[in-house]
């Protein structure tokens, strides 16, 4: 029997009915409808689903991230189109196998005993000889013969004008037809559980059972009851977040216009969350010590949760999903980046803000987050290698001020603990800044690296600020404050000059201190520079420095006049180092290679305070880390009948590709000595092993060599 590609044929009814059906019960439309479903599971796999739009705006486009967001590309597996698709294909496989389930088992039942003679010598597979046996002996002969080599065989004699001959019919290979009953009933089962373990039941409570998503905020437990669904939902898979030392009963599904609150029959206490890192610092190990706390029975019991290894209870499977700050408390230290701002402690959670002020000027602090390892790849700027994916190498090289390139080998190092925070003005207005809790050494230079960036889309620059000799920023912070400090300035201008002029011509020394002076205030800001192009005024650092050059030196004089000034700009700069440390009661910097590389960096970053967003600066002096443990909770009822699917449909696909059909029929008509034999072999597929089948036949049966 071979399967046909057409329909079901109605045989009463309108035509356009007849057609309908026939199109939907044939298997050229259930394998249409199955290319798509994989085309769209592509789709599904490339695109991040149930991200925040910002992010497909920021990937696609305004244009196209409406486009895909209406075609429903960013949560395919719940799009209505997808689900309406599996639906059909469920229906027109069903179809497919009720349409031929019957012929299927009649042809189980068939052993075509009843083909003519005449029919035999047109197969391939035939041939030709005698036998010294009547045809009825000869019948039972090969008869035993074929069964005991696992065939099924059927005799039937038939009434011929020489006399009574015997037909042999066999057949083996049946199972290739419950293959095809395997393959197809597989599909209708995965289908089945993917509909039901889908979000189509949360979606048919949004439809008739007055469920809307949630888009507020607040306390869990004040949300409404409209939001919330039903612990004995019977389908559903969300994520719990759950911080150490807490407990949490309450998972979260996402929907497209918010969410939705799924009530658990238990809660999950997390005892400890463990995770070990790889030298690269991707994680090794994600597991959680919970507590599972039956709401109804009161039971308590004690899982440990890791990656492929759930925990279930209820019914409910506990799956490790990922990990995330659980509001870790950390204090960090404000540095000044502007002459007005001043050094202060401050304390908070993470996910919590506080309010600063600066005179007139009212700022919110937001603690946003805590790295504790940061792994970095400090060769290759195209490598991200740390825990977030986030590569310092990249970001360092489109910070504020000069690039920094590299061409040394792959080198990975954790460069220590990190805190990520805001600052909100007045109007709303958010700008976020990354810095690195500890200096991390770059060509030979210890630096904090102190990122910022105006938008979540935006990679983070960073300002490389140099560390002293005590690895903190206090040298810098001071050298700060000195440039803003015109007192300082006039006496490091003085110190400067009497030490660079010899023979006390005091006609040189005048000159070189007007000469500093105005070098240093006009990289103090204290002076601007009107551009040559009658641009907005430019005031501080090597900017303003190179504005004034370009505006009052001639083009041919620059580069030599640039020279002598940048000279003059750095001893100024370095006599303003010995005033702060004098100042603050410390002993002078010596005059080598170490104090050299500090000056060189903190003129640049001294340069790039000028565009440094905010008055001050935030360091993590202290933490205490609070980890939280994201957990994903399933209910899925239609799992097992996927398993029960895959199992249908690797026996199905094994079966129908390497179990071969065939059919034997020997015809023996009676001869005045034995009988004459006509022998013919049908398979479902031609193959190699179907001819030395027949050749082998041949010979046991008919004594025919081949």
């Amino acid at each position: 029997m071979s399967v046909s590609t057409q329909g079901l044929r109605l045989r009463s009814g309108s035509q356009w009915l007849s057609d309908a059906t026939e199109l939907l019960s044939s298997m050229r439309f259930a394998i249409a409808l199955l290319s798509v479903i994989c085309i769209a599971s592509v789709i599904g796999t490339v695109v991040k689903q149930h991200e925040p739009i910002n992010n497909y705006v920021n990937q696609f486009g305004p244009f196209w991230a409406e486009v895909f967001g209406s075609a429903g590309l960013f949560t395919v597996y719940s799009a209505w189109w997808f689900l309406l698709i599996l639906a059909f294909l469920v229906i027109s496989t069903s179809l497919c196998i009720i349409r031929n389930t019957p012929k299927i088992f009649a042809d189980f039942k068939a052993y075509k005993e009843n083909i003519r003679e005449q029919s035999l010598k047109a197969f391939h597979h035939r041939a030709e000889g005698s036998v010294d046996e009547v045809p009825e002996a000869a019948a039972h002969r090969i008869g035993q013969q074929l069964l005991g080599s696992g065939w099924k065989v059927k005799l039937q004699s038939r009434e011929t004008p020489q006399g009574t001959g015997w037909m042999v019919a066999a057949k083996a290979g049946a199972a290739n037809k419950v293959g095809y009953l395997a393959a197809h009933g597989a599909i209708v089962l995965v289908c089945i559980g993917g509909l039901l373990d889908g979000d189509l039941v949360v979606r048919a409570q949004t439809w008739f059972n007055g469920k809307t998503p949630f888009t507020g905020g607040g306390l869990i437990a004040d949300v409404p009851a409209q939001h919330r669904l039903s612990p004995q939902n019977p389908t559903f898979r969300g994520n719990l977040l759950v911080s150490e030392g807490t407990s949490s009963s309450t998972a979260v599904l996402p929907q497209a216009s918010g969410v939705l609150l799924q009530d658990l029959p238990f809660s999950v206490e997390l005892k400890k969350f463990i995770v070990e890192y790889y030298e690269t610092g991707m994680p090794r190990l994600f597991a959680s010590d919970i507590v599972i706390h039956d709401l109804e029975t009161g039971e308590k019991k004690e899982a440990r949760v890791e990656v492929n290894h759930p925990a279930n209870h209820r019914g409910i499977n506990i799956y490790q999903s990922s990990f995330d700050d659980g509001g870790s408390r950390v204090k960090l230290q404000a540095v000044p980046m502007q002459p007005m701002a001043k050094a202060f402690d401050v304390e908070g959670n993470i996910g919590g803000s506080t309010e600063l002020s600066n005179g007139e000027q009212r700022m919110t602090l937001e603690f946003t987050g805590l790295r504790v390892i940061n792994v970095e790849n400090f060769a290759n700027a195209g490598s991200a290698t740390d825990v977030r994916k986030v590569d310092l190498r990249q970001s360092i090289e489109s910070r504020l001020g000069s690039g920094h390139k590299t061409v040394t080998e792959k080198t990975l190092r954790n460069v220590g603990p990190s805190v990520n925070y805001k600052l909100r003005d007045s109007a709303g207005q958010a700008i976020e800044y990354h810095n690195y809790m500890l200096p991390v050494e770059l060509d030979g230079q210890h630096v904090f690296l102190l990122g910022m960036r105006e938008t979540p889309q935006e990679p983070f620059r960073y300002l490389r600020v140099p560390a002293d000799e005590n690895d903190s920023m206090d040298g810098f912070a001071r050298l700060r404050a000195a440039l803003a400090d015109p007192v300082l300035r006039e006496q490091a201008v003085r110190r400067y000059a009497a030490g660079s002029v010899e023979g006390g011509r005091a006609d040189l020394a005048e000159a070189l201190a007007a000469s500093a002076t105005r070098a240093l205030d006009l990289f103090a800001g204290a002076e601007s520079v009107k551009p040559a192009n009658g641009g907005a005024p430019v005031s501080g650092g090597l900017q303003a420095v190179s504005t004034f050059l370009e505006t009052n030196v001639p083009e041919a004089d620059r580069e030599r006049a640039g020279d002598v000034l940048v000279r003059i700009l750095n001893g100024s700069l370095f006599e303003l180092l010995q005033l702060s440390r004098e100042k603050a009661g410390l002993a002078p910097a010596a005059r080598d290679e170490a104090t050299q590389r500090f000056m060189t960096q903190a003129v640049i970053s001294l340069s790039d305070t000028f565009f440094y967003p905010a008055p001050m600066t935030f360091l993590l002096k202290d933490f205490t880390q609070v980890q939280a443990s994201v957990f994903q909770v399933a209910r899925a009822p239609g799992q097992n009948i996927v398993y029960l699917g895959c199992v249908l449909l690797i026996v199905g696909v094994f079966a129908m590709l390497y179990v071969r059909e065939r059919r034997l029929w020997v015809w023996l008509a009676p001869r005045e000595s034995g009988s004459a034999a006509t022998m013919a072999l049908s398979s479902n597929r031609k193959t190699l092993d179907a001819d030395r089948e027949f050749d082998l036949l041949k010979t046991q049966l008919l004594k025919v060599n081949p």
